[in-house]
Parts: C-alpha cells; sequence; structure tokens
C-alpha cells in the first residue's frame, strides 16, 4: 500500500470509530431532555432518577465525542492537504459555522447544565438541556452539509485551479443535505433508544430498580420503532436522490451491470465477489426499480453503461467503486437497522402490562440490541463513502488526486498505527466507563419536600 491507501485507512478508521458516539450522543440528548421535561412537569422521583442515570451515560459519550471528532479535521491537513486547497474555501465554511455556533452552543449549554442543578431555576436548568439538544443538531447540519458537497457539489466555481465559494446558501440548502438530515437522525434515535433498550434490560433481567428501567425499556423500544419507521421513509426519499446524482452508487449496490426495467432487489447472492456471475440469489421483484425510480417498473442504469457514460464525460478512467463493499455495506445496513426494529418490538411485546419475559434469550437479544443500529451506522457510512469512489468529490476531484505529495508511506504507516493504538485506548476507557456506570443504576436521590418547577434542585451532579 501507498500513502494514499494507508491514509484513506486512517480515515475510514477513525470516522468510524468516532461515528459510534455522534448518533447517542445527538438521540440520547433529546431523550434525556424529555425524561427530565416529565420530572419538572410531574415532580415524579422516578423521571428525575432517569435523568440523572441516563444523562451520566450521555455526558461520557459526549466527551469521548469531542477528542475523536478533533482528529476528524486535522486530518484534512495532514492527509489530505491537496484535497483542503481544492476545496478549502467551500468545504470549510459550514464546518467553520459547526465549530464557532453550533459546538459553543452545544458545549456552553451541556455545561451550564451540568454545574446549574442546584443554581438554576428548574425550568431555567431545563431549557439548557434542551438548547444543548437543539446544538448537536445543528452541528449535524452543518457537518451533513460538507459531505453532502462532496457527494453533490453545488454553489461553486472554478477559479484559479480550484474550487471556489459562490453561495454558501446553496451549499447549506443543498438537495443532498436536505435528504441525508433527517435520514441521519431518525437514525441517531434509533441508535439511543436502542441503547435504553440494552441497558434497561440488564437491569430488569436482575429484577433491579424496575420503577426506573422499565418505563426506560418501553421508552426505548417506541423510540426505536418511531426512529426506524422514519429511517426507511427519509433513506426511501435518499435512494432515489442519490440514483439521480450518484447513479453508479446505486448500480453497484445490487451489482447490477446492464440496464434494467424491473429490476428486482437481491436479499442475499451467492457467486463471484463483484457480482458478475450469480450462482443463487433470493429476490424481491421489481424492488430496486422502485428504490431507484418509484415505479416498479422503471429503468435502473447498469454499471457498464455508466462506465462507458463516464468515460466520455469526464475522460478515460476506472469508474466503478468496490462491487462486493458497496452490495454487502448497503444490505448490511438495512439488515441490522430492521433486525433492532424486530427486537424492540418483541421487547414492547413481552413486556405489555407488568410482564417480565422468562426466556434468557429474549434477555440476550435485548441486551444486544444496541449493537444493532452502531453496525447499521457504520455500514452506512461505509457504503455512502466507498460507493463514491473513485471521488473524493463527485465529478469534479479524484480521490487520487487528493493527498498530501509530501507525506511518505512510512509517515502514513506510523500515524495509521500510533492513532490506532491511542483510539484502542480510548475504546477501552469508554467502554469501561459506560459499563461502570450503566450497572450502577440510578442514583437514590432524597426528593425535596415540595416540587417547585421555579427552585433548584439541591443535588450536585
Amino acid at each position: 500500500m501507498d500513502a494514499l491507501d494507508i491514509s484513506r485507512w486512517q480515515f475510514g478508521i477513525i470516522t468510524v470509530y468516532h461515528y459510534i458516539f455522534v448518533p447517542i450522543t445527538i438521540g440520547l440528548s433529546f431523550l434525556v431532555a424529555g425524561i427530565q421535561t416529565a420530572w419538572v412537569r410531574t415532580g415524579k422521583e422516578r423521571y428525575l432518577r432517569a435523568t440523572k442515570f441516563w444523562g451520566k451515560l450521555f455526558l461520557i459519550n459526549f466527551a469521548i465525542g469531542v477528542v475523536t471528532g478533533i482528529v476528524q479535521e486535522f486530518q484534512f491537513g495532514m492527509n489530505w492537504s491537496s484535497y483542503s486547497r481544492f476545496v478549502g474555501d467551500i468545504f470549510g465554511a459550514p464546518l467553520a459555522i459547526e465549530g464557532l455556533l453550533a459546538f459553543f452552543l452545544e458545549s456552553t449549554f451541556l455545561g451550564l447544565w451540568i454545574f446549574g442543578w442546584d443554581k438554576l431555576p428548574r425550568r431555567v436548568h431545563l431549557a439548557t438541556i434542551w438548547i444543548a439538544a437543539t446544538g448537536t443538531l445543528l452541528s449535524a447540519y452543518f457537518i451533513l452539509a460538507a459531505n453532502s458537497w462532496m457527494q453533490h457539489p453545488v454553489g461553486w466555481t472554478m477559479g484559479d485551479g480550484r474550487a471556489e465559494l459562490t453561495s454558501i446558501w446553496a451549499v447549506l440548502t443543498n438537495s443532498t443535505t436536505l435528504v441525508t438530515f433527517p435520514h441521519t437522525i431518525t437514525a441517531c434515535f434509533l441508535t439511543a433508544g436502542a441503547l435504553l433498550i440494552a441497558v434497561s434490560a440488564w437491569h430488569l433481567k436482575r429484577g433491579s430498580q424496575d420503577d426506573v428501567f422499565r418505563p426506560s425499556l418501553r421508552l426505548g423500544a417506541w423510540v426505536v420503532l418511531v426512529a426506524g419507521l422514519g429511517v426507511m421513509i427519509t433513506g426511501d426519499v435518499q435512494a432515489r436522490v442519490m440514483t439521480e446524482q450518484q447513479p453508479m452508487k446505486m448500480a453497484s449496490a445490487e451489482a447490477l451491470y446492464d440496464n434494467t426495467s424491473s429490476a428486482s432487489f437481491s436479499l442475499f447472492t451467492i457467486g463471484s465477489l463483484d457480482g458478475s456471475e450469480e450462482l443463487y440469489s433470493v429476490r424481491i421483484p421489481s424492488l430496486l426499480s422502485f428504490m431507484a425510480t418509484g415505479d416498479p417498473s422503471g429503468e435502473v442504469e447498469g454499471i457498464n453503461d455508466l462506465q462507458a457514460e463516464y468515460v466520455d464525460r469526464y475522460g478515460p478512467g476506472d469508474y466503478v467503486p468496490n462491487v462486493p463493499v458497496a452490495y454487502w455495506s448497503f444490505r448490511l445496513m438495512i439488515g441490522f437497522g430492521v433486525l433492532a426494529m424486530v427486537i424492540a418490538a418483541a421487547a414492547l411485546w413481552f413486556t405489555r402490562g407488568e410482564r417480565r419475559p422468562a426466556s434468557r434469550w429474549l434477555w440476550i437479544a435485548a441486551g444486544s440490541t444496541v449493537a444493532m443500529p452502531l453496525l447499521a451506522n457504520a455500514f452506512g457510512w461505509i457504503f455512502t463513502e466507498m460507493g463514491r469512489q473513485p471521488w473524493s468529490v463527485f465529478g469534479l476531484f479524484k480521490t487520487a488526486d487528493s493527498g498530501s505529495p509530501s507525506v511518505s508511506t512510512a509517515e502514513a504507516a506510523t500515524s495509521l498505527i500510533v492513532l490506532t493504538l491511542v483510539y484502542g485506548v480510548l475504546a477501552v476507557v469508554e467502554f469501561a466507563l459506560i459499563i461502570k456506570y450503566a450497572k450502577a443504576g440510578a442514583p437514590e436521590i432524597e426528593p425535596p419536600a415540595e416540587h417547585d418547577a421555579d427552585k433548584p434542585l439541591a443535588f450536585a451532579y
């Protein structure tokens, strides 16, 4: 491997690792805010205990997410300097807005939430977590706007051999951003809901703190189901926009080599790795055409036809992404997301009323729920980025031209090894803290004599 390949591996590893924390942070911030709202409105102690418990897990996750996210931006200068020089005028704008506006908003008000329990009136304190949660949404939007520009560049012109910004509004209202944002955010809620199911199941299996964790489990299950439905609807819209803008990505997702009408979608295929030779497959008729065009009989362009078209448009070259990666990451993304919804539905069914599941396997399934959306998220981003290749900015700038010429293979390899080891240590720290505080359960709190939403809570975090 050369320095470019190593840099791609490093960026992929760090991105997938960082995105473990992002969806939990976004989704859990709103769930904690909702639970605290229930406490402020009702004064019931179990809501306060649940707020404290889930809030602590949220803070641990937020802290590690910030640390790992900072490295993301440093990579653009270290390993991708050619890319940064070419698109920095555009790509840097939404990232700067995210840092100066959204991140400061969420971090400032999160600090007020952490230290304001016994200092701020309860309604004011409640507002701080809602504002911090809103900040996570804004952060996500601006970052997705930057990534969406890589998928579908708009609001730019070429000047002095580099892309220059002509309209920040066009970048922020990119059609790709408008469909990617709701799809991503609903997936964040699905992930946070799955965390509630997994941790709550662990406690309920041991018969501890049912007053906190039974409602938490059922809340998480409902969130997973509703958010999962949202992921499906927004994903359907996103697939059609993607097909219009990057038809090669959709063709690679099905390993479809020739233009096909009423194209079927294969759930599972046995054959050559690149899908060019098929021995056996399980297919749903016309589903790919419906996903790509909204019409079950619509025509989906194939890899061979698109390759010829791209050669005419962009010049000689191989414009086909890694088909096995695109094919399987697309299916694993869908499969793990659906599996999380199935477990959530089972959790609701088997805990209805005051029922407690007796089957050990049901508890194991519930406890593993959080892994499902995390894997779905990872495979979703792998598909998004690998399916765009060979472009770093689709149709405009190739990945092969995006690296840092001054970075040697040895330097890139050293960076990859060191960062992987450091991130491995951070993973141990993160999961050790999460497991420790998750096992500790909700704190026992002596409630105040009277419930007054305008008075601070005399309880330090």
